[in-house]
């Protein structure tokens, strides 16, 4: 207690009044300033300012018509294979020649298209209904090819129509043609199970492969066009790769989302 009396009568002693006010030092100021002047423009970028960001997700190139599995109306053995896969066939086209006990069967085509997928060879014994091929529809010989992106459905509505999309194509070296362009033509409004995934492409191993972490929804990808390119679409770089590229080949999105307000991140 006295020592506390010793300091208060200190301080109320008239010998105080003379003594100079000590202000902040200059450093001090410059440090205050700086960090005022940061806060303002952060907070003048938060509200004016953009931040663009993407969305990653598998997908595979298609003629965005679907396709259809074959299956076998007679049990027998194949006798001879009269397609090849990759080959565009038409409706009603010859696959497969089958000895049943009733004697020789033709397994056809149901619609124009291209071969995907040749599940049957020569000497193996298939049953009714068993899967032949799968058929990927094609309306015209000049029909375009197109994307098609799934993505988490919690994300489906994050991806605007008319978003750019930079396509990495599997068999394309990316590092030395770059990667495709294109745009979101239409997003899906519900979830796409495996099983109508796998109807879809004609493949059960893709429709396993895109909905494995769930059931995603469907972004059709429209490519985009260029007369100066032997695929026929846009690349990153000037030329894209010397050949054409195939539908059914599986290739890597990024959706460039919306741009936000930093601000926008903050409020509920």
């Amino acid at each position: 207690m006295q020592f506390r009396q010793q300091a208060l009568s200190k301080l109320q002693s008239p010998e105080e009044i003379d003594l100079p006010v000590r202000f902040a030092r200059p450093q001090g100021l410059l440090v205050m300033t700086v960090t005022v002047v940061v806060m303002v423009a952060a907070a003048f970028w938060a509200v004016t300012g953009s931040v663009s960001s993407t969305l990653d997700a598998p997908g595979v190139l298609t003629h965005a018509q679907g396709s259809y599995v074959l299956q076998s109306p007679v049990s027998g053995q194949v006798t001879e294979v009269l397609a090849e896969e990759g080959e565009r066939v038409s409706a009603n086209a010859p696959l497969v020649k089958v000895r049943t006990a009733e004697g020789n069967a033709v397994v056809r085509t149901i619609a124009a298209g291209r071969l995907t997928a040749l599940v049957a060879t020569i000497g193996s014994v298939i049953t009714t209904g068993a899967d032949v091929a799968a058929v990927e529809r094609i309306g015209k010989a000049d029909d375009p090819l197109m994307a098609m992106i799934y993505v988490p459905a919690d994300k489906g509505a994050s991806v605007p129509v008319g978003a750019h999309v930079d396509l990495t194509v599997q068999s394309v070296p990316t590092q030395q043609y770059g990667v495709l362009r294109g745009r979101v033509k239409a997003v899906g409004r519900t979830a796409q199970p495996r099983q109508r995934i796998t109807g879809f492409l004609g493949s059960s191993q893709l429709g396993e492969q895109f909905s494995k972490d769930g059931q995603p929804v469907s972004v059709l990808v429209r490519l985009e066009v260029s007369s100066g390119t032997k695929s026929g679409y846009r690349w990153s770089s000037s030329d894209g790769p010397p050949f054409e590229i195939d539908s059914m080949t599986p290739t890597s999105a990024a959706i460039r989302l919306d741009e936000q307000h930093p601000i926008d991140w903050l409020l509920p």
